[in-house]
């Protein structure tokens, strides 16, 4: 129990500490308009209150990631903890606050145009590639992942087809209206249903009778019952709930709503350590009432949503647990229906198709989801796989652009660059051992020839920055992230 409310603890002075450094190194500027002010559309450029905005990031970030993803990463002992705590403090809300904050001096821009700006054309289609592939997945999964929640939780049977289907008609419908409309009038009630039923989950296991196993020289090992290798496979498994690349295609559309740059440190990375509190309280019920032998059947024979349903029935009873499971359902069908509009709108920009009237809408929206109602029929643990190495790729980009874009300012930019170099290695290993890739296994090669690529990589990646900076005249570094400029000041906008 220690390490777990230590855990915790240490979370929030992160939030404090090393989030009111980030923010420092960017410098926001308060006399600066928003692209929300000044691009008004009533579609996906609305000012929207600071509160909101929060909640609708940590709904949109969450999904079923943050609790998915750690009781799978339970498996592995309570050294999983120590990658959710310093992950989310280190990684995750660096990656979240710089993405957004970049996108919202660059009126709102998505990933895939941001990577064009600042790595180049060919980066913009790589991205472009990378984020569409992940928004798919990510939609897709949290598709299927509440319609297995929700048919579990219903007290007579029902078909998961019709379920999805229902989903789907929910996510159509919510996709084309404003932003204000679909997720500003629904997230704030949504958010309350997680926030009380994660408290009520996280306050319980603390008084019940279960022991939350510690962190100490005899457990800081290895405990997956299958032998799976902690590096890279951890840090794949509890994606959300430390670092993922999803985030960085969910900033940009909040950086469209927020009204003054002070906004980012709480929206940004503030709600990037309550999801990390979130996957603490599930990482820790997962280890705390089940042996791994038990936990891993119970996945397998299922997904993880089936441990959600025991850990929420074990420790609230049938009734309260019940609640609680809709804490979770909300999740990814919060973060699903996010998806599918950043993909929307991804796409849209990418293909310059202007979202003014619904037949353009729908032009993008519906293939979409043809597509995605396919990928539902794919088991959901494979889905699982492509979507983590997908989701770490893409966080590994976007840290790219922003350790670019602080270097061409000349601030800090190792707060980015070394995340991203430890993930990019993680990446590049991960190809290489795993089914989905080469399948070489985890061995000298695999770690070798991931030290190889990633030097090669880097380097490349270094010698661009270089020449790019150099061929920047000082007016040309001075407006790189301000054109057109956004500001209070009519004097300085001439």
């Amino acid at each position: 129990m220690v390490t777990f409310i230590g855990g915790i603890v240490l979370l929030i002075l992160g939030y404090f500490i090393y989030g009111a450094y980030i923010d420092r190194t960017f410098e926001p500027a308060t006399d600066r308009e928003t692209p929300a002010e000044v691009l008004r559309d009533n579609l996906d450029f609305v000012p929207m209150p600071r509160w909101k905005n929060a909640i609708i990031e940590l709904l949109n970030i969450a999904g079923t990631g943050p609790i998915f993803g750690p009781i799978m990463g339970a498996l592995y002992g309570p050294v999983a903890y120590i990658w959710i705590v310093f992950g989310c403090i280190f990684a995750g809300g660096v990656h979240d606050y710089m993405l957004g904050m970049v996108s919202l001096r660059n009126n709102g821009d998505q990933l895939p145009s941001l990577a064009g700006k600042y790595i180049g054309k060919v980066a913009r289609h790589l991205v472009n590639l990378f984020a569409c592939l992940l928004l798919l997945l990510v939609g897709t999964v949290f598709v299927t992942s509440p319609a297995n929640l929700i048919q579990q939780a219903l007290p007579f049977g029902s078909n998961l087809q019709v379920i999805i289907v229902l989903i789907f008609i929910y996510y159509l419908v919510s996709t084309v209206l404003p932003i204000d409309k679909a997720i500003g009038k629904v997230y704030p009630w949504f958010g309350a249903i997680l926030i009380l039923s994660t408290i009520a989950i996280g306050v319980t296991l603390i008084f019940s009778d279960f022991t939350i196993p510690n962190l100490t020289p005899a457990t800081m090992q290895n405990f997956h019952p299958k032998g799976l290798a902690i590096f890279p496979g951890m840090f794949f498994t509890i994606s959300c709930g430390a670092m993922s690349g999803f985030h960085a295609t969910q900033a940009p559309m909040v950086s469209r709503t927020i009204t003054n740059e002070r906004e980012g440190r709480f929206t940004f990375y503030g709600m990037m350590i309550g999801e990390g509190i979130i996957a603490m309280i599930w990482a820790a019920a997962a280890m705390s009432l089940f042996d791994g032998q038990t936990l891993s059947d119970m996945i397998d024979a299922g997904t993880a949503s089936v441990v959600v349903d025991a850990v929420s029935k074990m420790l609230l009873g049938n009734v309260f647990g019940t609640i609680a499971i809709l804490g979770v359902i909300v999740l990814p069908i919060s973060s699903g229906l996010s998806a599918f509009r950043s993909l929307r709108i991804i796409i849209a920009d990418y293909l310059n198709i202007k979202q003014d009237t619904l037949a353009k809408i729908m032009a993008i929206t519906l293939p979409v989801y043809v597509i995605s109602f396919i990928l539902t029929k794919v088991d959901f643990n494979i889905l699982w796989r492509y979507f983590n190495w997908a989701n770490q790729v893409t966080a590994v980009l976007a840290l790219l652009v922003t350790t670019r874009y602080l270097f061409l300012k000349s601030k800090n930019y190792w707060v980015t660059f070394i995340p991203g170099i430890f993930m990019l290695y993680a990446c590049v290993v991960y190809i290489f051992s795993e089914p989905i890739g080469l399948g070489l296994g985890l061995g000298v090669i695999s770690y070798i020839g991931g030290l190889i690529v990633t030097g090669i990589l880097v380097a490349v990646y270094w010698y661009q920055g270089v020449h790019q900076k150099e061929s920047l005249d000082p007016q040309a570094k001075l407006l790189h992230d301000e054109w057109p400029i956004l500001t209070r000041d009519p004097d300085l906008a001439k």
